[in-house]
């Protein structure tokens, strides 16, 4: 991932240092597993040298992988010169015990799920603060009346509240898939060339997985099987699709058209280097363009499942992109997301505005309702309903300042209800006598 979509937590996860670290400390652990058996010839002595003297810089195993072609044993071969380094002349080397009976996949594979329950860590944690933002900021506006939309069309009263209660859910719900992604993905092998332990105890695998916090893979073959990786990143990519929908969201409504809610415009921003009046949603489309990238890597994931037989690398190149650049990705879309939900500013007036714009055409279906508790059939009363509530229709798309709906509804003589039945109507809150168990149960919510 580019510098500029990147965050210094979670860029340090995926860079190279990160991942040969983790390299050597599964290959040092692997050594004092060995010792500990007590069956592989190492001693507690040589372990504990190897821990001791073990390093490596990336810029040697570049300039060695340039030879041998091959990542880990340009590791090996680097990690192994610094063990022996200050080795006395004459003695046995340690470095003979590294990466003993394994093979590469025993530590990339392991050390691969270790980096991802860091970065699925950091995840959670962006998912706890932005889901906690979105929860408060929903009891701030549990009274601030809005018009609801179903195909972008005006529809029924809410609150914004309920906008921002819907979201927190959404990422309740990201909460459970990442966590039961990060389980499966917690799994560590180090089982040998076809995953049989035909050269190593399966002590080492129990030894090296607990100490770094892994589960042992019950039946490996030479790989962890990559549907494992393919939940993880699907589960990234439906995390993304529901930011995704969060920004769309604030997208509609800073329209100038309707202006209900704007992401924060701060001091010297600029919204156009042509129109000096602009300020466009560009955090809300940058987080929408990101999730593309995201949504469109899980597809990488689910092809790199099919491998053949125990195990080829086709999955290899594709993932070390994908999944670094679909966390990082992601990382930085909920800081900006957090950033905007933070700070949206939420026009309340404008709302109520917006909701009397249709003249009453929202409250339509509270009248078909009183007319049919007259005695009236639905058919019937539907005919009434929608008579009147198309002629303010045409009204409004001609901009011609006719009668509001009540108004119609009033002069309408086979419309039966009484001026105290159309009060109770054409309240808004009679759609929000419910509103209560929303956020009683919003109350309930932790993340």
């Amino acid at each position: 991932m580019i510098n500029r979509y990147t965050r210094p937590a979670m860029g340090k996860i995926w860079e190279l240092e990160n991942k040969f670290s983790i390299w050597k400390e599964i290959e040092v652990l692997a050594c004092e597993a060995q010792a500990e058996l007590g069956q592989a010839g190492i001693t507690k002595e040589e372990a504990a040298w190897i821990r001791a003297h073990a390093d490596f810089t990336v810029a040697e195993i570049d300039e060695v992988e340039k030879v041998t072609n091959h990542d880990v044993i340009a590791f090996t071969t680097v990690m192994a010169s610094y063990i022996d380094a200050d080795v006395p002349e004459g003695q046995e080397k340690p470095s003979r015990w590294v990466h003993y009976g394994m093979t590469s996949s025993d530590l990339g594979d392991t050390a691969l799920s270790y980096q991802i329950t860091q970065a699925i860590d950091i995840i959670l944690e962006d998912v706890k603060q932005l889901g906690e933002t979105c929860k408060r900021r929903a009891f701030e506006f549990k009274e601030s009346l809005c018009v609801g939309r179903t195909h972008g069309i005006h529809a029924e009263p809410m609150t914004f509240g309920m906008k921002f209660g819907s979201w927190a859910w959404a990422l309740k719900r990201a909460q459970v898939r990442l966590e039961q992604a990060r389980e499966v993905a917690a799994t560590g092998a180090i089982s040998g060339a076809v995953g049989t332990y035909s050269s190593i105890d399966p002590f080492v695998e129990q030894y090296v997985c607990e100490k770094l916090g892994l589960t042992p893979d019950p039946l490996s073959t030479q790989v962890l099987a990559r549907d494992r990786h393919a939940q993880v990143m699907t589960a990234l990519a439906v995390t993304a699709s529901t930011l995704e929908s969060i920004a769309m969201q604030v997208r509609l409504l800073q329209q100038s058209d309707v202006i209900e809610a704007e992401e924060p415009f701060t001091k010297g921003q600029k919204g156009s280097s042509a129109m000096p009046h602009k300020r466009n949603p560009i955090t809300a489309e940058r987080v929408c363009g990101l999730a593309r990238v995201v949504k469109s890597n899980a597809q990488v994931a689910l092809d790199n499942v099919a491998l053949w037989y125990e195990r080829d690398i086709s999955h290899s190149g594709a993932e070390r992109v994908a999944l670094a650049d679909s966390f990082t990705a992601l990382d930085y879309m909920f800081g900006k997301m957090q950033w905007m939900l933070d700070g949206l500013n939420v026009y309340t007036n404008k709302s109520i505005h917006n909701l009397w714009r249709t003249k009453g055409l929202i409250f339509s279906s509270k009248v078909i309702l009183a007319l049919v508790d007259t005695g009236m059939t639905r058919e019937d009363a539907y005919v009434i309903v929608q008579r009147n509530a198309m002629a303010v229709w045409d009204d409004i798309q001609q901009a011609v300042d006719g009668p509001t709906y009540r108004q119609r509804l009033e002069a309408d003589p086979e419309c039966p209800l009484t001026q105290e039945t159309l009060d109770k109507i054409f309240d808004p809150w009679a759609f929000l006598t419910h509103k209560d168990v929303v956020f009683e149960k919003l109350e309930t919510l932790e993340f």
